[in-house]
């Protein structure tokens, strides 16, 4: 199941999808943000995948505003981290 947080206004949008069909566990996305914005979670099905924490929810423009990518720049760290391709952004 695909989870999306983020947001879309007037300039423009940005959002993080965590898969938690793939997600493994790893916690190597937590570790590499920066802003502390992703938790473990155990989700329905009793896996522990990552999540958006809820704090940061409804502030994810201002939470990832240190990472949130302009024109070519490299992925956002967590993205980067996710060996299996469970995090992905979109802007």
């Amino acid at each position: 199941m695909k989870a999306n947080y983020g947001y879309h206004d007037g300039s423009g949008d940005f959002f993080i999808t965590i898969d938690s069909n793939l997600c493994t566990g790893c916690v190597e996305c937590i570790s590499s943000c920066p802003a502390d914005v992703l938790e473990m979670i155990t989700d329905d099905y009793d896996d522990v995948v990552a999540a958006v924490k809820d704090e940061h929810r409804k502030k994810i423009k201002y939470s990832c505003a240190e990472c949130k990518p302009v024109d070519e720049q490299p992925p956002l760290p967590c993205v980067a981290a996710c060996e299996p391709g469970a995090i992905t952004h979109s802007w």
